[in-house]
Parts: C-alpha cells; structure tokens; sequence
C-alpha cells in the first residue's frame, strides 16, 4: 500500500494552495492598512515557552503539544538520562507566544516606543482527535500588537478581522461576534475563587477533569463540552459582575468603538477562550449555519501580562487568531466557488518537432511579457494539443508549423471566438517585447492587453 499521509494532517492541492496564497495575500493587504508587518518565527520553540506563557492547566499545553526531540536526546532519556530545558522543544500550537518571545528577545518595543503591530501565516500543531475542521497540522493566520493598553487597539483588531472576513467572502449576516472581559489581575483572583467556591457546592455534578479544573484554573470549566459541566456552569457566578472599575470602564469603550463602527456583537459572560494569558477583552467570532459545533472560525483578545511571563519587562498586548480551515469550511457552507489554480493565456503548438525549438522561444516570450504561456512537452499530436489547451483553459493557440516559419508566420486562434488570423513572427515578438521590458502598473498584463494590438500592427 502506498504511503498516506499523516492522521490529522491534509495536502493542499494545487487549487486550494492557491487560494491559500490569495488568503494569505489579503490578509496582508487588509492588515498593513492598519499598520501590521509580517513576522515569521520558528515553527518549534522550548517547550518551557508554551508551558509559562500558554499555562499548563489548559488542555493545550497539558494535553496537545507535539514535542520536537533530537535522536541524540531520545536515546538520553531512553537510557535514563536528563536533558538540558533547552533542548525540550515543542511545535507550536498557536502563534502568539512565540511572537511575543520574539518581541521581548529582540526588543521591538522599546521604552516610548511606538507599538509593534505584527501578523503572520502559517502551521500550527495540536494532537487533537482528528475531525472535520480540526486537525494536528492546521494553519492559522494571526496578529499581535504589544505596547499600547487603550481599549482602542482591542475595537481596531476586532473590526480588522471582521473586514477581512467580508473581504475574504464570508458574509457578516452569516457571523456572530461574542465580546467579553475577563478583568484583570485586580478583580479576577476573587471571582476566580467565587467560581471555585460555586463549582466545590457543585462538584457531584462535574466530571473529573472539571473536578481538577477547580483546583487549578477553575474558567476553565466554561469551555468544558461536557452537557453537564456545561448545564452547571450556565449559572456560576459572571464575571461581568466581579469587575473592577478600571476594567468595566476598558470594556465600556471597546463596546463604545464597536457601536461606533456599526458592528453587531453579543455579549457572552461565560466566554473565556482557551488559553490562560488573556486579560481584559476576549471574542470569538463563530458562523451561524452550516459548521455545527465547530464553528468557532477566529478570536483571541488581550494579554497585558504575557510578555512578563516570558522574561521580558512588563508590556501590554492585544491579539487574535483565524483558523484558515475553519474558513474554508465557512466559504463552503455560504456556497463561495472558489477559482482553480490551472490558466494558460497563451499556448503554443506545434505541427512537428522541426519547429519545437521557435515554439519553445515563443512560449519564453510569453512568459516574459507577464502571460502565462505554455506547450506540449510529451510530442503529442496537433489534435491533442488543442484538446490539451482546451482543457488548461488557452484563452489563445498559436499553430506553428514548417509552412508558417518559412513565411515567418504564426497562426493565432481566439478559442472563445474560434477566429483565425496568420500574423508575422517579428510583430508578435515585437509586441511582446515591449510588455516584457515595461512595468505595467505594477500588474501583470492580461491576454486581451497584450494582443489587442495586433490588428493594428498589422
């Protein structure tokens, strides 16, 4: 049997890998109106980074993490030996903690420095059962602006990400955005022990992960997918009854600017997303049809203590994350055709091999001029080489032929309007040449652009 690939793990063929490429694009384009610049980090990292910066009570770090080990350190530890904390890596299973080690490791904020707004793309890794819409090898695309606590940057983020999603094809009306505080270190140790207090008089009815949960990071338990954890769990204490002034101010604006910008939200007491470093704002953003329980397709919020946990000097944070097949998943659901990767403008063809080499020199031209050109490399028939263009899509053929070279011709034909016409060698590669030596607009020209002027040169 021929080798698949990994549980949990997909290829991107080459229509989706384009549309991968077209995402990651607008993502770029959308982002760096509001000031984000790309940042790519290792894909693995020490794992004590994942541990103090994601918390070890989340099933993330407890339960998901790939460890990443040399064969030189497994055979240490298989003989009973230690390894240096070092050398204990991890695949990351988000892109924020390994941004903000890069941000504290090369100070990207210096003191009275403006924020550094940063995004990236790429895999991410979890051992999670795999499913539909949940994998071990995923990719998410991200954002992270560390320096500035102003609920402003929260509002900014959120409605960026929404803006990318109708951007992207996802119709709002099909969304649903849920908000919420966390509060802060001031206010949320007395309602974490408020849960706590409320989840002991009700431990009978916990399973026993909740059970633990309690003990180590009782907000926890409002992510748990168990029906009975979470029938008991809808009437725990609210945090937004627990928060601090400062807090419940912060929150106040961030709604503020949302209304401001005529975004339609919910707000959900008992969200907590599922990591231990956020503070104050937390969302999620979740499709209303099509997905069923795994439709969660971004969200994130801030972390104003993450970069103290990971040796750096205290530096406020805000950020968020989409998971790319989670949309996918959503684009289908809301009947998005997505485009194919395969387009050939020009194709060339040619009645016998005696004229392959002027053949390959006019595909080459092509190809100069911003097109995208192409011909048969397996010697097939004429009739099969149209059949061949026809299927990748030639907007136009050129015959080449003994005949044509001696008159110094080559026969064009619109495949859309099946018209014919013989021009002359040198006018089509004067044309061409003049689209390969010039910049048009920054973009590359289409078939019609470049050969709408052979009539004229006629």
């Amino acid at each position: 049997m021929a080798i698949q690939s990994p549980e949990g793990t997909r290829d991107l063929l080459p229509d989706e890998a384009k549309f991968w490429t077209h995402f990651k694009a607008t993502a770029a384009e959308i982002f760096g109106r509001y000031g984000y610049l790309p940042i790519e980090t290792p894909v693995f990292e020490q794992t004590e980074l994942f541990v103090r910066g994601i918390g070890e009570a989340t099933d993330v770090v407890s339960k998901e993490m790939f460890t990443a080990i040399s064969g030189e350190n497994l055979k240490k530890l298989l003989e009973g030996g230690s390894v240096k904390a070092k050398s204990r890596l991890s695949m990351r299973p988000e892109g924020t903690a390994g941004t903000v080690r890069a941000v504290v490791q090369h100070d990207l904020v210096p003191q009275g420095a403006a924020p550094a707004k940063l995004m990236y793309a790429g895999p991410m890794f979890r051992a999670e059962r795999p499913q539909k819409g949940r994998q071990r090898q995923f990719n998410q695309v991200g954002i992270e602006c560390l320096g500035a606590e102003d609920p402003s940057v929260d509002a900014e983020g959120i409605i960026m990400l929404m803006r990318f999603y109708a951007a992207i094809g996802i119709p709002v009306r099909a969304t649903r955005l849920l908000v919420n505080s966390m509060g802060c270190e001031t206010c949320r140790p007395a309602y974490r022990e408020a849960v706590k207090a409320y989840m002991d008089a009700h431990a009978d009815e916990l399973c026993d992960e909740c059970k633990r949960r309690a003990e180590i990071n009782p907000l926890r338990a409002f992510d748990c997918k168990n029906p009975g954890c979470t029938a008991v769990m809808e009437s725990a204490p609210k945090i937004t009854e627990h928060l601090c002034d400062d807090c419940r101010e912060h929150y106040l604006s961030v709604k503020t600017y949302l209304d401001g910008a005529g975004l339609s939200y919910v707000e959900d007491p008992t969200l907590v997303r599922g990591l231990d470093y956020y503070t104050r704002t937390v969302f999620e953003v979740q499709v209303t049809e099509g997905m069923g329980s795994q439709n969660a397709i971004g969200g994130g919020g801030r972390y104003d203590k993450l970069t103290e946990e990971v040796g750096g000097r205290p530096t406020p944070g805000f950020g968020w994350a989409l998971g790319y097949e989670r949309c996918v998943l959503a684009l289908e659901a809301a009947g998005h055709a997505f485009p194919k990767a395969q387009r050939c403008d020009f194709f060339v063809a040619c009645v016998d091999a005696s004229v392959r080499a002027e053949a390959f020199s006019l595909v080459q031209a092509c190809r100069d001029a911003g097109l995208v050109g192409e011909m048969d490399h397996q010697r097939r028939s004429l009739k099969s080489q149209f059949k061949l263009a026809d299927k990748l899509g030639a907007s136009m053929v050129a015959v080449l032929g003994p005949d044509e070279l001696a008159r110094g011709e080559v026969t064009v034909r619109n495949m859309q309007t099946h018209r014919e016409r013989a021009i002359e060698l040198p006018k089509i590669k004067a044309l061409l040449a003049h689209f390969g030596g010039e910049p048009f607009d920054g973009r590359a020209p289409s078939v019609d652009e470049v050969f709408g002027g052979l009539d004229d040169a006629e």
